[in-house]
């Protein structure tokens, strides 16, 4: 019965994701966000709901390893979608067809989990109102950084225009502009958002269920199990949106999924009620978060580079292999942990 619930789930949730990454570039076309902010916020924000149902039931069954290794889990697995999707799209040359802004965005998320890391390590466990004082610094950061992003917003936006224009991509975006209006995007996009949530909720719920059935560890559960099916929404809207010529759009919804999934972690802290959750995270988590920052600086040496040769096609999708071996590599080894 769980894998059929786990099926219809994952069924549902791809659906529904074509139809946000549709909605989302239709949004990202007729307001002032632009796609790189649509993917960074609203798109990223919308499909790692079911990361925030798995941490908090991990919590209220109280397994903080579960909670914290499918934030970091979920990050190393859209980091790796990033990647494949690239090998398979290599003739579009993603990287090279995206805003430098994005790259600040990619420094925000290194910063940020690097923090997360460090919190894991030296485990201080000091807690203001019962919530650990690190959740506190991480909410902080993460607004600083989302604001930051924004006062880039209005050059980004008029860029895409200009990209748009240049690139003879206006077929297919008038098309959307045209087919679906702004206020029928708004509410298509949170009705969609609302059905992942609870379709991504049950694939949390199946997924952990199957993953007990195994007898593998809470860490590896969390990490790549049900970080993998939580992920799903992301394979889906990724996919979409390059199809739809917008290449922002799907690296920022990577990029800024992976902020969001972070806050994540304070949301978590503030339901765990035994002190600092970060502090009660294994040794496996801390693993886990090195390999999304050496994941992440992959990514991010690959949008610098391809930035400024945007017409050497010799070795581009080297950076995406190193970053699917790497991905393999730390698997093994928290499996093996």
């Amino acid at each position: 019965m769980m894998y059929f619930i786990f099926a219809i789930a994952a069924l549902i949730t791809v659906l529904c994701a074509v139809k946000l990454s549709v909605y989302a570039d239709v949004l990202s076309e007729r307001t002032s966000l632009g796609g790189m902010m649509v993917g960074t916020l609203l798109l990223a924000g919308a499909t790692s709901l079911p990361e925030v149902t798995t941490s908090a039931t991990a919590v209220f069954v109280n397994n903080p390893d579960i909670a914290v290794g499918n934030v970091l889990g979920s990050n190393l697995f859209n980091l790796l979608i990033l990647a494949v999707l690239d090998i398979i799209y290599r003739k579009k040359r993603m990287m090279t067809n995206i805003h430098r802004e994005h790259l600040q965005t990619g420094f925000i998320s290194l910063g940020l989990t690097g923090f997360v890391l460090v919190s894991i390590y030296l485990q201080s466990n000091i807690t203001f109102l019962g919530v650990g004082i690190e959740s506190y610094l991480l909410i902080l950061f993460y607004f600083i950084g989302i604001k930051m992003m924004s006062k880039s917003n209005e050059e980004v936006t008029q860029a895409e225009v200009a990209a748009t224009l240049e690139t003879g991509n206006t077929t297919t975006r008038d098309y959307h502009t045209g087919a679906i209006s702004v206020k029928n995007a708004k509410i298509g996009f949170f009705i969609a958002a609302l059905i992942i949530f609870i379709t991504g909720s049950l694939l949390t719920i199946s997924g952990d269920m199957i993953a007990k059935s195994t007898g593998l560890s809470s860490s590896f559960v969390g990490s790549f199990l049900i970080a993998g099916a939580t992920s799903l929404p992301e394979v889906v809207t990724v996919i979409v949106a390059i199809q739809l010529l917008n290449y922002n759009l799907a690296v920022g919804n990577i990029l800024g999924s992976n902020i969001f999934n972070l806050l994540i972690l304070s949301f978590s802290d503030i339901l765990y009620r035994d002190g600092s959750i970060l502090s009660a995270a294994s040794p496996v988590s801390a693993f886990t978060a090195v390999a999304v920052i050496i994941l992440n600086l992959i990514i991010i040496g690959s949008i610098i580079y391809w930035q400024g040769n945007r017409k050497n096609t010799v070795g581009y999708i080297f950076p995406s292999i190193l970053l699917i071996i790497i991905y393999g590599f730390s698997s093994y080894f928290i499996f093996t942990y």
